[in-house]
């Protein structure tokens, strides 16, 4: 089984794995690392796994609402036990999912709390868009600022932080 779950992230299968773990490090608002309990991996195939939060889009790093975003996220989860719903890998070989912290939708909280867009894919909102719009009205977080750019926008004119 645990051959299996390391394959099936290396491979970036479509299929749903679950995992727990703690997350050790936070990058942005939108990708952090977690480290998987030693039920799900053995202690020399323990390493930290990259994760995406799948759905929702927060401020590049080196744009307004980036640090606070990452803040927000780091406050959040940084060292605290979570479960992970994987579903894929991206093209930058993070493992995309859905984080939870005592069974809340960190992903979702992100968007409610204003600190990151409903991910949009072609014609769609996005999972979370009922949230954004919340936020957007409330003016939480990058809504506070009625011209904030959305992350997407932002690299395709301004391209990575890196």
């Amino acid at each position: 089984m645990k051959r299996l779950f390391a394959m099936a992230l290396a491979l970036g299968a479509a299929t749903a794995q679950a995992f727990s773990g703690v997350v050790t490090h936070v990058t942005d608002g939108d990708t952090l690392w977690v480290q998987p309990d030693s039920r799900f991996a053995s202690s020399r195939h323990r390493k930290p796994i990259k994760l995406r939060l799948q759905g929702i889009d927060a401020p590049e790093i080196c744009q307004a609402g980036g640090p606070e975003s990452k803040a927000a996220l780091a406050s959040r989860v940084l060292h605290q036990h979570v479960e992970v719903q994987t579903r894929a890998q991206d093209s930058y070989k993070r493992t995309l999912g859905t984080l939870r912290l005592q069974g809340d939708d960190v992903n979702a909280w992100m968007v409610e709390h204003g600190h990151a867009w409903s991910d949009r894919y072609r014609r769609s909102a996005g999972p979370y868009a009922a949230l954004e719009h919340a936020a957007r009205q409330a003016r939480l977080g990058v809504f506070a600022e009625p011209n904030a750019v959305e992350p997407r926008l932002f690299r395709k004119s301004h391209g990575p932080c890196h």
